[in-house]
């Protein structure tokens, strides 16, 4: 069977809306929205014309309009959906809404807002049409959305936190691919600035203009960054999400090539200076693209897919191999070998940092070993981090790490600004105290770099009293599995 899920009541008690789809074992399926009339026992499916994923939604206080939001070409915009008719219009947009409550009468919104240059904060819209029910909602034009709280003033005030600007290449096939550029902190257009690519994972999912690290951490060393929606990412039509399974070094290589071509035409990118990075299926470009091109200075591949037919074998989420995948290795060998970047290792040549962490069981870090030895096994230039304890999303203490490793790896082949500390430093608790989080001085962080690395595991040595200080942040016994 496939999906459904996320039921809620009507009001009024009569119908239960929820989210479905219809292709069993096909997480990337279209998510629709249904109502279930609990009378007649008889269910509607409301969207279907909708060809764009229903993720949050939520009922009006008379039970006639269904509220829901969804990705939408990098926003995820408000629509109203009207249970008699199943008409659906266009309400409200605001870059990125992480979630919307609307007033009694609907003539007023409550939203919590992010985007590419603004952290997350609660605002209030006001609309001209009370309780909308029957037209299309307008924002007053001579009413600003109002901010509610300002928790990151601080922060926007110390920093230059730059906006993403949109641009549309033409992509495989003739499609358009959404782009999203970040320019550098302190941007002069008269320079020529080192670019990073960025490629989403999911696949299916989108790259959305909302406030996240990567957008400023390297903007903030002087690097232009670019993150595209090509083929397979949500939010451009579902026919555009489903032709990456099957195909996943075609159309999206394809794609991310066109949107390098048109980067490196941009009059302050410096194209003899350019690198990629991507985690999960992004991992796994970095992964092809290592056998496929040299345009790259250097690149990073996180929590990557290497081995398609180990990673068969080893995923806790078989359904979506088979899906995407088209089967078990037994059964489509040929794509498997196909589109496994580990058929390629002939062609490898660019400088390359290599994470994953120990306890992700969506991509085990098995991939990304492998990856690294035949990466060593062909004399390129590389690096690898194990989390001990990351599984596929790391806390936000280990992307601390995350950060300043990229940050190094790039500033060593693309010339940016160095991170404020070393991947030493950090490894060996010297630059946050771990049950304050206040940074230490200078001082204490050059101490903990000269100090000799010890092995993650501090098991006492016969006639030793104390087993030595655990410098590298790491627990002082293998966590066990559940």
């Amino acid at each position: 069977m496939a999906y459904d899920g996320s039921p809620k009541y009507s009001p009024d008690g009569k119908h239960i809306a929820y989210r479905m789809q219809k292709l069993p074992g096909y997480e990337s399926d279209l998510f629709r929205l249904a109502l279930y009339n609990r009378a007649t026992g008889q269910t509607r499916v409301m969207t279907e014309a909708y060809r764009n994923w229903i993720d949050e939604f939520q009922w009006s206080r008379n039970s006639r309009v269904i509220y829901f939001s969804g990705p939408l070409e990098g926003h995820n915009p408000i629509h109203r959906l009207d249970v008699e008719s199943g008409e659906i219009r266009w309400v409200y947009a605001d870059k990125s809404l992480d979630s919307f409550e609307f007033n009694s009468d609907a003539r007023s919104l409550i939203y919590v807002k992010r985007a590419t240059d603004r952290p997350p904060e609660i605002y209030r819209a006001v609309f001209t049409t009370p309780g909308n029910y029957e037209g299309r909602a307008e924002v007053n034009a001579s009413f600003r959305p109002q901010q509610l709280t300002h928790l990151n003033d601080a922060v926007i005030n110390e920093v230059d936190v730059r906006p993403a600007e949109a641009m549309w290449v033409t992509g495989s096939g003739g499609a358009k691919i959404h782009v999203f550029v970040v320019k550098p902190h302190g941007f002069d257009p008269t320079r020529k600035y080192p670019l990073i690519l960025n490629v989403h994972g999911g696949p299916q999912s989108q790259w959305a203009d909302a406030f996240r690290g990567d957008w400023q951490v390297y903007p903030g060393a002087g690097y232009v960054v670019a993150f595209a929606n090509p083929h397979g990412s949500t939010g451009y039509g579902q026919d555009f999400t489903a032709q990456i399974s099957g195909d996943w070094g075609g159309r999206v290589y394809e794609d991310l090539m066109k949107v390098t071509d048109a980067l490196e035409k941009l009059p302050y990118v410096d194209a003899a200076r350019m690198g990629a990075m991507g985690w999960s299926y992004g991992g796994y470009m970095m992964m092809w693209m290592q056998g496929h091109t040299d345009r790259f200075k250097a690149i990073a591949s996180m929590m990557g897919i290497y081995d398609l037919r180990s990673f068969h074998g080893a995923t806790e989420e078989l359904w979506f191999v088979n899906w995407d995948l088209k089967g078990a290795p037994w059964e489509n060998a040929r794509d498997y070998e196909k589109w496994s970047p580990s058929s390629y290792v002939k062609n490898f040549k660019t400088p390359t940092l290599v994470i994953s962490g120990e306890r992700d069981y969506r991509v085990p870090y098995t991939q990304s070993l492998h990856f690294y030895t035949d990466l060593q096994k062909m004399n390129v230039p590389s690096r690898l981090i194990i989390y001990s304890n990351a599984g596929h999303w790391p806390s936000s203490y280990e992307m601390a790490l995350y950060y300043t490793a990229h940050l190094e790896w790039f500033q060593k082949y693309l010339g940016g600004a160095p991170p404020p500390w070393t991947t030493a430093d950090f490894l060996r608790n010297g630059v946050f105290n771990r049950e304050s989080g206040e940074r230490y001085p200078e001082s204490r962080a050059s101490e903990a770099a000269t100090t000799p690395a010890r092995p993650a595991e501090q098991e006492k040595k016969p006639g030793q009293a104390n087993p030595p200080v655990n410098r590298q942040g790491k627990p002082a016994e293998k966590p066990t599995t559940p």
